[in-house]
């Protein structure tokens, strides 16, 4: 409990978790079911977040939402990892012009923001929820190779590593037994960091049309079609941006708190 951060960012994460699993066997009512005659809705017993412009339950739309925003998340991320993480290790452990040569390149995929990415793949793939899953993670797979490589470099330089070169260890032992070890704690910190970033582009790729499509639920969606009656009623709005802005709140803290646990010299002061 010394570490603030770590439990406010779990707290938070696990609520979006726990809606969303609940939602695999629960909602209050059919998030896509249209009802004209239950349209606008204020907050009411049975619809304890009120309902939308087609009569929708909106806590229904939001519990799926949040289904939807992980999945996204945890793909684009899986993606990121899987690439970036060996890339800089690869940059790390090689020759000094292969080690540029990775993070130039590196570098030139890292001039595109993942908006772009995603807006250029939806034109050319098609708009949906996979195009965005993959345009995120292509564009986050810059921060991790940066922090695998910088973390790699340090631990080259250690004396195991060294006592293992010098057993004859081949590199790829020499990376799957002391790099990926010793590193897995940058990683993890990076890992929550681009989860926050993956919600907050998947939201604004479905408020933009380039992300989930209808009918599925999705919490950039839920603000783009709240527009119209923001003035009558901004609940519409306020409900998927207050769920936005605690999820990347929450993954935020979640890595801070991390980050402070992970690394020796911050972990020494608390």
């Amino acid at each position: 409990m010394r570490s603030r951060s770590l439990v406010i960012g779990g707290v938070l994460v696990a609520l979006i978790v726990l809606a969303a699993l609940l939602s695999f066997v629960w909602t209050p009512f059919d998030p896509v079911k249209v009802d004209a005659a239950n349209r606008l809705h204020d907050f009411s017993g049975s619809n304890p977040l009120g309902t939308d412009s087609f009569g929708r339950d909106v806590l229904s739309q939001l519990m799926v939402g949040a289904r939807t925003t992980l999945y996204v998340g945890v793909v684009a991320v899986g993606i990121a990892a899987l690439i970036g993480t060996p890339l800089g290790i690869l940059a790390g452990m090689s020759s000094r012009w292969l080690g540029e040569f990775v993070m130039r390149v590196n570098d030139l995929v890292l001039a595109f923001p993942a908006l772009l990415l995603a807006i250029m793949f939806g034109a050319v793939f098609g708009a949906d929820t996979l195009t965005a899953m993959v345009a995120i993670g292509i564009a986050t797979i810059p921060s991790f190779a940066r922090i695998a490589r910088s973390g790699t470099l340090q631990v080259m330089s250690s004396e195991f590593v060294l006592a293992a070169r010098s057993a004859g260890r081949s590199r790829l032992n020499i990376a799957a037994r002391h790099v990926l070890p010793n590193i897995s704690g940058l990683l993890i910190v990076q890992a929550s960091v681009s989860f926050a970033i993956a919600v907050l582009a998947e939201a604004a790729l479905s408020f933009l049309g380039f992300g989930t499509r209808p009918p599925t639920p999705s919490w950039g969606r839920m603000l783009q079609e709240s527009q119209v009656f923001l003035t009558l009623h901004p609940r519409l709005a306020l409900v998927p941006g207050v769920a936005i802005a605690l999820a990347v709140l929450g993954f935020n803290l979640l890595g801070d708190g991390l980050r402070d646990r992970l690394d020796p010299r911050l972990a020494a002061r608390l």
